[in-house]
């Protein structure tokens, strides 16, 4: 499986850059598998998608302000260091820069000394370090006030509502990036499916930025996933093996709920309580045991999402829509459109 095989052509002015409002009037590609046909609606139309007796399965962490701006205590140079997992009270695991510049025993300063950090050493799996901070007080408090959203590389306005780089059910802090295929979703839009008599399942997944990188080996298949942190409940694994057996189907709210359960999963399709660190690679060839139906946005040429995207729907056919969504401009991305894979 070549790496090169999941490029598409994508012109830069439909990587979307500010987020649509209200957030249910983003577009929605609806891709029917049994047939292979290809229907354009709004995402407020996804509800007409949903039956009695499925199960929406919605990703639950929430988006920390992990972008933190500052100096090198000895010179002054300007630093930033991005957040990406929590080891323990004091350290996390973090991407660096100047990489070259903060090598172990560096010390940086973040609002006028308001928050410190000592380099400790490298991380090998995500090329970053870890860094232990010093501080008086509550690290959220002093991260809410200091840090910012870490929007992708790819969008280069400043968004004016740090809100809208979270979904409206995001409650456990621990990502580095949004399960951006739930920021369509608003509060009455769910209550309304909700009332349909569809089940909304939460799980969690900590997204880290190793879900966004790159793959930079020619064999797609030797290309290696960084560790999350996921959460499967025991009552969210129970409702789903019940929808399941009653005949409903799971549908999923992104690529983060899909390889939260699919880690989960074993080969009869029982999703199983439980939580941990997955590095779960999802691409065509891997059997998807737990998931019916996928929710999700418009992915990177040749990332793990499209290649995910794909083990739905077939490598050819996965580029053929794509090919669909740029003829007729859908909006890219983080911030762009959305696509319901039935």
């Amino acid at each position: 499986m070549k790496t090169a095989d999941f490029d598409y052509y994508l012109p830069e002015e439909l990587i979307a850059q500010t987020p649509v409002e209200p957030r249910d009037h983003s577009r929605l590609l609806i891709y029917r598998r049994k047939d292979h046909s290809i229907e354009h609606k709004h995402f407020y139309d996804i509800i007409d998608e949903l039956h009695p007796g499925d199960a929406l399965v919605i990703n639950e962490t929430k988006v920390i302000p992990a972008r933190l701006l500052g100096v090198k205590e000895d010179t002054g140079v300007p630093v930033e260091v991005l957040l990406l997992r929590r080891r323990n009270t004091a350290e996390w695991e973090a991407l660096v820069r100047p990489g070259r510049r903060l090598k172990p025993g560096t010390r940086c300063s973040f609002g006028d000394g308001l928050l410190r950090c000592e380099i400790l050493g490298n991380v090998e799996e995500t090329g970053g370090r870890t860094v232990r901070f010093i501080y008086e007080g509550v690290f959220e408090e002093i991260l809410d006030r200091l840090g910012e959203m870490p929007l992708p590389p790819y969008i280069h306005e400043k968004l004016q509502d740090q809100g809208r780089y979270q979904t409206v059910y995001a409650k456990q802090e621990g990502s580095a990036a949004a399960p951006t295929a739930g920021l369509h979703f608003t509060p009455e839009l769910l209550q309304r499916i909700r009332d349909k008599g569809v089940t909304v399942v939460p799980v969690l997944l900590h997204v880290g930025l190793g879900t966004f990188r790159p793959v930079k080996v020619e064999d797609a298949e030797k290309h290696v996933m960084h560790s999350e942190y996921c959460e499967v409940a025991p009552e969210a694994a129970d409702t789903l093996n019940r929808i399941r057996r009653s005949g409903g189907r799971i549908i999923c709210v992104g690529t983060t709920s899909v390889r939260t359960l699919e880690t989960r999963a074993t080969a009869d399709g029982v999703v199983h309580a439980g939580a941990g660190d997955t590095a779960i690679f999802i691409y065509p060839g891997v059997p998807i045991k737990a998931v019916d139906a996928l929710i999700t946005n418009f992915h990177l040429p040749q990332s793990t999402l499209l290649m995910l995207v794909s083990a739905f729907m077939g490598r050819e056919e996965a580029l053929r829509v794509y090919n669909e969504a740029v003829a007729q401009k859908y909006r890219f991305f983080s911030f762009g459109d959305a696509m319901f894979i039935d």
